[in-house]
């Protein structure tokens, strides 16, 4: 598996050096190099970005701003010269935070933390519940009462029949406790419950939600997985 990449820098030399290092490493594709936010929104936009490796200090719009105003970002590795902004990194729950100029031993152990951090963790698909952080305290969920989970910029709102959960995470950090044989990503801002999922119909899926259909809309990166699933289900 290739993760997809983005380089989002304002210092030629820094896009340079960073490009250099991906293009010794066999398990990162490099979609795009940006000079700035708004180039690599549109990026954003147009792919679905695994990792990108974002500069602090930027004009116009800071690669602190410019996070905080994604609704579900990829995971993010700070590059920057300076290390007043490193709380604040942390804050944000990224993978890493690198000091120009990046020796590439110190790059080498950014991008491995990134690898682990998507390889699920042993034991997900026989455990039936998971908890999350909401309203001060930790609460227990079971895979089974969930219909779907949205995300909303910074946080998830976890969809039961009875009430939703908003905790303060990122869809990809909870879409890796799930067991991948029960819930799918069928769009950015989408994960279902397939067990939960009345009918699909055009680019849209059907949940029972209170009595009342809900639709979600299914992304077109994410249709062909989602219907690959639904067929080997088929009678």
């Amino acid at each position: 598996m290739a993760y997809k990449i983005i380089i989002v820098d304002d210092e030629p030399l820094a896009r340079e050096v960073i490009e250099s290092y991906l293009s010794q490493m066999a398990n990162f594709e490099l979609i795009g190099v940006c000079k700035n936010a708004i180039e690599a929104n549109q990026l954003l936009n147009e792919n679905e970005i695994d990792l990108m490796f974002l500069d602090i200090n930027m004009p116009q719009i800071t690669g602190i701003e410019f996070l905080e105003s994604l609704k579900n970002p990829p995971a993010i590795i700070f590059t920057t010269a300076h290390s007043e902004h490193a709380v604040k990194a942390y804050e944000l729950d990224v993978v890493d935070y690198l000091m120009k100029p990046i020796p590439f031993d110190r790059f080498l152990k950014a991008t491995n933390k990134f690898i682990e951090l998507q390889t699920p963790t042993l034991g997900d698909e026989s455990k039936d519940f998971f908890f999350v952080k909401a309203d001060k305290k930790l609460i227990k969920i079971h895979f089974e009462e969930i219909l779907y989970i949205e995300g909303l910029k910074d946080y998830v709102i976890i969809k039961k029949q009875d009430k939703r959960i908003i905790t303060l995470q990122t869809m990809k950090s909870l879409e890796k406790k799930l067991p991948s044989s029960v819930f799918k990503r069928i769009h950015r801002s989408y994960i279902v419950n397939i067990h939960r999922i009345k009918a699909i119909v055009g680019n849209s899926v059907e949940i029972d939600e209170k009595g009342q259909t809900k639709h979600l809309p299914i992304g077109k990166n994410y249709k062909d997985d989602l219907l690959d699933i639904i067929n080997a289900k088929r009678l």
